[in-house]
């Protein structure tokens, strides 16, 4: 799998370099950190925790961190961790906090106060896909039958997700159904507070579909408990090859959600540069290609100046489909 810079489809090499701090070495096989702590916004079973315990395991396989610690700290749609992350910055270098799109989304629409330039921007790392699902038991197989009910009754066919109203997974399902030609304003939206709480609805008949990443999708796909009726890939994905694209059912819409680390303003530059010398080494290691298969991930590295560049230009295109679409 080619490691892509969003937008620019330019393979990064692994740039790594020697630090003096006692506890970094020169990477390039060898351990760079000794220990690292990630924060993850929300609950587990969602995106965020399934990318920064994949990251944990990858680095620490391979040996370039001794260790990695995790700590689930939900609410305020992830606002709640990155408050604690601004107001407690310096006894929080040694955390790196995992986020994704919907940073963007919640500044946008004003959910909390705060946005990337708080932070300290490390590197953009994966893309995950977005899917729609239903359960195992579903009469639903495909988007056509999904939309024929959703035409029947459109109120009665909830849609959840694991985010806040006009956050990333209600923004999915809306770009989808309004890519079929079916007002986006019509979705009636359960949000949940964590990817896990959203599946769970989802198989106790709570909401009609889910709106996930496909990541979170694709195990309990394979293990039966569920099916995934579209995908906003633009083409079928290796970690599960019977799931069909939104675009070969008709809904020309792809999407993909961008994650990355962020750590806490003020970080001194030399654990900096460690954190993105780790994490541009890992692409290179067996035990990451082995996380990212597992997971369907498109690999996006945009380290430092890049990820702000990046972060901006997301800014841009999301406000623009947002008020497309009528959340602001």
């Amino acid at each position: 799998m080619k490691t892509m810079k969003m937008g620019r489809r330019v393979l990064m090499a692994a740039a790594v370099a020697t630090f003096g701090l006692g506890s970094i070495a020169q990477a390039g096989g060898h351990q760079v950190l000794d220990d690292v702590h990630f924060l993850i916004p929300g609950g587990a079973g969602g995106g965020w925790d399934g990318t920064a315990r994949g990251t944990g395991e990858a680095l620490t396989g391979s040996g370039l961190v001794g260790s990695a610690s995790y700590e689930n700290m939900s609410g305020g749609g992830g606002g709640t961790a990155i408050g604690y992350l601004i107001e407690n910055a310096e006894s929080n270098y040694g955390t790196l906090m995992v986020n994704s799109t919907p940073i963007v989304i919640r500044s946008l629409t004003g959910v909390f106060p705060h946005n990337f330039r708080d932070l300290t921007l490390v590197s953009g790392t994966i893309g995950d896909y977005a899917a729609l699902v239903v359960p195992a038991g579903s009469d639903i197989d495909n988007m056509e039958e999904f939309l024929a009910v959703y035409d029947a009754d459109p109120s009665g066919t909830p849609v959840g997700g694991g985010s806040v109203p006009g956050g990333m997974d209600h923004l999915v399902a809306a770009m989808v159904i309004e890519a079929s030609g079916r007002d986006a304003l019509g979705v009636n939206y359960i949000p949940y507070d964590a990817g896990g709480t959203a599946m769970a609805a989802l198989l106790s008949g709570e909401i009609k579909a889910l709106s996930t990443g496909f990541s979170e999708a694709v195990d309990l796909a394979n293990q039966g408990e569920v099916k995934i009726i579209g995908v906003t890939s633009d083409a079928r994905v290796d970690a599960a090859p019977d799931a069909m694209t939104m675009a070969e059912q008709g809904i020309d819409t792809t999407f993909v959600n961008w994650r990355g680390f962020f750590g806490a303003p003020g970080m001194p530059q030399e654990q900096l540069d460690a954190y993105k010398a780790a994490i541009a080494a890992m692409y290179e290691t067996e035990e990451w290609e082995a996380v990212r298969a597992r997971n369907g991930w498109v690999n996006i590295h945009n380290p430092g100046d890049d990820f702000q560049s990046f972060l901006e230009e997301q800014e841009t295109v999301i406000g623009d489909l947002m008020k497309k679409l009528g959340f602001l």
